[in-house]
């Protein structure tokens, strides 16, 4: 990536439901424009292009990182953004997803939708004739991937030889970082417990992508043997929302999955820390490791802001 956007590449009205629908081209485009709308707003250059345009926001799920990185992302670019919570909307007391795609389409220049199953986004895409953003579903969060392809390319300078460990739950996180990584040629490791790995399907999908980009794939059960030689360690919670009943049963489970000082000094002493948050220190991670120097969660968070209004642009 050369830090210039080059307008070769076409995305206007396309949907963002997965990266798997995304060339490495794409993706690569949408990086660069991210890192010179990052570049523009550090500068304090305006960037209003999305002047009239407006972004309705369905919230199925609590949030605070999509829901202001996207408000705010499309003010910063001259736009508006509506807060739409589906419980106080029709779709949430029984109206069908198809009209309420076609009724927002009349409205809207493009929706995000935050929810829980993957087959709500994929019919209110297959009904509204305007972008539809997945901003997280319990199968996909291809923005969060997004933010952490654009961090790791800031942190390491390239993708090529890289390696990137996952460690913790098999969830929709793992899902598109492994995703991501295979489209761009960055090797990937995932360290899950037993019975906590990879939608199958979606493993099958990545193994395929590697192919066509020549990364590497493990799967493993051992985070020991994921870590070895990692340039890039990242960890969600090990509770994602929707599976509150099993956290008692799941912090048994992921004990020995915790990012700490031990594991990480099998990583080279150089690697990144990345975790999508909200973070539970003393869980997943531990304080030292998350508030450590080699430490980038933060700046992966901002980069949710940047890399979102590059698909905010390109899509609109």
């Amino acid at each position: 990536m050369s830090g210039v956007v080059e307008k070769k590449v076409n995305l206007k009205g396309k949907d963002l439901l997965t990266l798997a629908d995304f060339s490495k081209e794409e993706i690569l485009y949408l990086l660069d424009f991210a890192l010179e709308l990052k570049q523009q707003q550090k500068r304090g250059e305006k960037h209003l292009l999305l002047e009239g345009k407006t972004l309705g926001m369905i919230f199925a799920k609590s949030s605070t990182r999509t829901r202001i990185s996207f408000e705010a992302g499309m003010n910063q670019l001259g736009g508006k953004a509506m807060f739409l919570n589906q419980s106080d909307m029709q779709m949430g007391r029984g109206e069908s997803i198809a009209d309420t795609a076609k009724v927002l389409a009349r409205y809207l220049d493009a929706i995000m939708i935050r929810t829980f199953e993957h087959e709500i986004v994929e019919e209110l895409a297959e009904h509204a004739d305007i972008p539809i953003i997945n901003g997280l579903t319990d199968d996909f969060h291809p923005c969060q991937a997004l933010a952490d392809l654009l961090t790791i390319y800031e942190e390491k300078g390239t993708f090529a030889g890289k390696k990137l460990v996952y460690v913790g739950d098999g969830n929709n996180v793992a899902h598109s970082l492994m995703i991501a990584a295979s489209k761009v040629g960055l090797d990937c490791a995932i360290a899950t417990p037993k019975n906590y790995e990879p939608s199958a399907k979606v493993i099958e999908m990545v193994e395929q992508f590697t192919k066509e980009s020549g990364s590497q794939l493990l799967l493993t059960n051992d985070p020991i043997e994921a870590v070895k030689d990692a340039d890039v360690i990242y960890t969600d919670v090990w509770t994602s929302m929707g599976w509150e009943s099993e956290n008692e049963q799941r912090l048994k489970d992921f004990a020995a999955f915790q990012v700490n000082q031990e594991l990480v000094k099998h990583a080279k002493s150089d690697y990144s820390f990345l975790h999508c948050l909200p973070a539970h220190r003393g869980e997943e991670v531990t304080a030292d490791i998350i508030d450590g120097p080699n430490s980038v969660v933060f700046d992966e968070a901002e980069n949710r802001l940047h890399a979102q209004k590059a698909v905010l642009a390109s899509l609109l």
